[in-house]
């Protein structure tokens, strides 16, 4: 059967539209890589590293880090305990502002961390003249504590929810109290020590470690958080290589400046095969670039233009028009290649997906509707539209790579069938659509997004569902989601840590108010995940990781579509670059040869 996408009139403007962008795009060869880069940014002797964010920026406190666009401007100011490394595969957790990784008890429950001596604050007002203290071990008392207090309503709580002795217990008790006392002592979480911290946690849980590496567990320093109070969000004091002094979100762009009191931390001297090359930097001390401006640009042509000019040095294209149009066979087309631009890629470990929220009574209850527009939705005419085919069709919400993933599993809900959906919507109490209100999908607000809610919309009015695309600025995106103000959502979700708990926990009740929004309640789906998470790694746990993924999959709480690849384009001049999918910070490890912009 013909897709109806490329029936309707509508449909084929916008198959010209994709074209007509990538036409474009090549067209503008005589702007095409400036051999010099653009003074007015950079010069002779400064290096200075231009990047760029492809929505815009809901702000800068880590608790409140739960999309990737502030997790990556976050990361150059503030840091964790514990790191992947940046050039090894697979990925492994190393110290980072820990000294050593953590001494752990017999019975898995005590985790204790010697914390490296020195390390400062960065210089800033909130301090006694200006000058950054020393970091101690109270500060991730009080970091962890902050994350908990119940006043703040941190998106990034989940991620300690229920895990550590005493926390909870803590957070209840300040629920409806004036003010929240935190010289209050909670069992699990002690400095015992200027540079000794222990946590208690409530049992063994294999994650923990990876919890630790996240964006809301970064420290804080409590005079920060008390001097500027509700501007905080916009005021970040870390202790990580690049210093900002302020942030607003209405800016165009955000400039960072290396730290001068940052710590003797050094490039790796170990690396995957692939990476071996960069091993020439090996002990050098970090960072190399003493500036990096970051633009704000949602739309993906004047990062492109920006780009071709070398005004930006590294842009991301995974979900881009340019990348169907400059890349062949996973390889740069030779007129680009030939200018000195270089392509990264990697499988994407994330999933993208039209959510449905559950909570809304059209969907709750009613798996036969949610199972109707899956199988109208044709993941292969996606793939070849959006991603040129170098995308892996989804059928559930493990991407590959992870434990639990099976390439020969078949989602029957995931299969495209016209005929099959309509008869499924009829049997949900629609036949036809008859009697359906108009459904509305949000979505972002550049042109790559509204192409694929419009792609959506055509899928769906092929039998008989009507759907309004309904675009967003990505803060009024996300914000809609956690109110449960969608009917419908485009979003993806990319694991923060290397396990496919990240993703089952999407799904899991109580852990729901952040993440996919999808709002899915599924009593057998909440106990077997109970059950596994508790376990360590083995493959009795891939078993039933294997088991919830079929389950999440075919009761439908969200439609899937692919598991990307990630690419990126960064000039010959960007020297270390990999674009690793856990490690955060990556711009510390990048330098600029300024003998060749």
């Amino acid at each position: 059967m013909m897709h109806p996408y490329v029936l309707t009139e509508s449909n084929a403007a916008m198959r010209r539209i994709i074209i007509g962008i990538g036409a474009s795009v090549l067209v503008t060869s005589a702007l095409w890589f400036y051999t010099k880069r653009t003074q007015a940014l950079r010069t002779a002797t400064e290096k200075v590293l231009v990047t760029v964010s492809n929505a815009q920026i809901r702000g800068l406190d880590p608790i409140h880090g739960g999309d990737n666009y502030s997790i990556r401007e976050m990361a150059k100011v503030y840091e964790g305990l514990l790191v992947y490394h940046y050039l090894k595969r697979p990925y492994e957790l190393v110290p980072n502002l820990a000294a050593a990784m953590p001494t752990i008890s017999a019975d898995q429950l005590v985790y204790t961390f010697k914390l490296i001596e020195g390390v400062k604050f960065h210089d800033n007002p909130c301090f006694p003249d200006g000058q950054g203290r020393e970091l101690t071990a109270q500060d991730f008392v009080y970091t962890f504590k902050r994350l908990a207090d119940p006043r703040n309503q941190a998106q990034g709580f989940w991620m300690i929810d229920g895990k550590i002795q005493g926390l909870n217990e803590w957070r209840e008790k300040y629920v409806d109290a004036p003010a929240t006392d935190y010289t209050e002592d909670i069992p699990g979480l002690q400095a015992i020590d200027r540079y000794t911290l222990q946590f208690r946690l409530t049992k063994p849980d294999p994650r923990f470690l990876h919890i630790l590496a996240m964006t809301p567990c970064c420290v804080l320093a409590q005079e920060a958080v008390e001097h500027y109070g509700a501007e905080f969000v916009n005021h970040p004091v870390g202790t990580g290589p690049f210093t900002l002094e302020a942030f607003h979100p209405q800016d165009a762009k955000i400039v960072y400046h290396k730290n001068p009191t940052f710590r003797d931390k050094r490039f790796p001297s170990e690396a995957a095969e692939e990476y071996k090359y960069m091993l020439a930097y090996a002990g050098k001390k970090l960072p190399f670039v003493d500036k990096i401006v970051t633009y704000i640009l949602p739309e993906e042509q004047p990062r492109w233009l920006k780009f071709q000019k070398g005004q930006i040095d590294i842009m991301d294209i995974s979900r881009d028009n340019i990348a169907t149009e400059i890349i062949e066979n996973r390889a740069l087309i030779p007129s680009i290649s030939a200018r000195g631009v270089l392509l990264f890629q990697v499988p994407e470990v994330g999933t993208s997906c039209f959510v449905i929220n559950n909570a809304h009574p059209l969907f709750n209850n009613n798996r036969k509707l949610r199972q109707a527009m899956s199988l109208a939705l044709d993941r292969d005419m996606y793939n070849q539209l959006f991603h040129k085919g170098t995308a892996t069709i989804s059928h559930s919400t493990i991407p590959p790579v992870l434990a639990g993933y099976q390439a020969s599993y078949v989602n029957p809900y995931c299969v495209y069938d016209v005929d099959k959906a309509r008869q499924y919507l009829a049997e949900a109490g629609y036949p036809g659509g008859q009697g359906l209100p108009i459904i509305t999908v949000d979505t972002g607000a550049n042109t790559n997004q509204k192409q694929k809610a419009e792609f959506f919309q055509q899928c769906m009015k092929a039998i008989g569902i009507n759907v309004s695309v309904v675009t967003n600025t990505w803060p009024e995106l996300i914000r809609k989601k956690q109110k449960k103000a969608t009917m419908l959502h485009a979003i993806a979700w990319l694991a923060q840590y290397p396990d496919a708990e990240n993703f089952f926990q999407l799904f899991y009740a109580p852990g729901q108010p952040t993440g996919l929004g999808a709002n899915f309640n599924d009593d057998s789906f909440n106990v077997l995940y109970q059950q596994a998470v508790a376990m360590p790694d083995s493959p009795a746990r891939t078993a039933l990781y294997e088991q919830l993924n079929q389950m999440v999959g075919e009761s439908v709480p969200v439609l899937y579509t692919v598991h990307p690849t990630h690419f990126s384009l960064y000039h010959s001049w960007v020297k270390n670059y990999c674009c690793p999918n856990f490690t955060i910070g990556l711009e510390q490890y990048l330098d600029i040869d300024l003998s060749r912009n």
